[in-house]
């Protein structure tokens, strides 16, 4: 498996997974697939996608054997007998987040200048004025963080720009807020960048604020 390069470390009690690979022929590692996902990658028509799903697969069966990744009806995945899972991929690069207490929100993201040109969808007016709109790192955290927020959100119709709101509280700890109809998610984000690639994950357990009426 000479196509794959793997690293796993651990934070705030969340194990990450990351497994970083080369092209490669995804027909050759269907050993690491259920009969469902079998059926499954044949579906995928572009060689991108069937490697991203191959990865990780195979990252899942290294970490915690050859255990059918199911999804719910929000689409996010879950693991029979495991609490909390998170999935994200980025360019060559797939990542799997295990945490036995709470939700979990794992984003990988490729740096690139494309992140300029969609800013508009995402950045509120406050988040504007408190990040560098020039500079593409920043943006693709930003970005990152509000993926991740998407992720724990629990329902897909979300606007990014005025629902998932972001602060910074250090360099590495951000701040998110998922705007909801009748409460508000406070969530603690750990962000950093690791061979180039920007990882976000919750430090903590999601907290729920509930509006009175």
């Amino acid at each position: 498996m000479n196509e794959f390069i793997f690293k796993d470390f651990t934070l705030h009690g969340t194990q990450i997974h990351l497994c970083s690979y080369t092209e490669f022929d995804p027909l050759n590692y269907i050993e690491y697939l259920t009969d469902v996902e079998k059926q499954r990658l044949l579906s995928f028509k572009h060689i991108r996608r069937r490697r991203e799903f191959i990865a990780i697969r195979i990252l899942r069966h290294r970490t915690i054997g050859l255990q059918h990744i199911h999804y719910d009806v929000q689409g996010a995945p879950y693991i029979d007998g495991e609490e909390f899972i998170s999935i994200s991929h980025s360019v060559k690069e797939v990542g799997l987040a295990i945490n036995a207490k709470h939700k979990i929100g794992l984003d990988l993201e490729s740096i690139r200048p494309s992140v300029k040109s969609i800013m508009h969808k995402f950045l509120s007016e406050n988040e504007k004025i408190q990040f560098d709109t020039e500079n593409i790192v920043e943006l693709c955290k930003v970005w990152s963080a509000k993926e991740a927020l998407y992720k724990l959100a629990g329902r897909k119709k979300i606007h990014f720009k005025s629902e998932l709101l972001i602060n910074r509280a250090s360099e590495t700890l951000w701040e998110g807020t998922i705007i909801n109809s009748d409460h508000d998610i406070s969530v603690k984000l750990n962000i950093f960048e690791h061979n180039h690639t920007i990882i976000t994950i919750n430090t903590e357990a999601i907290v729920e604020h509930y509006r009175e009426i």
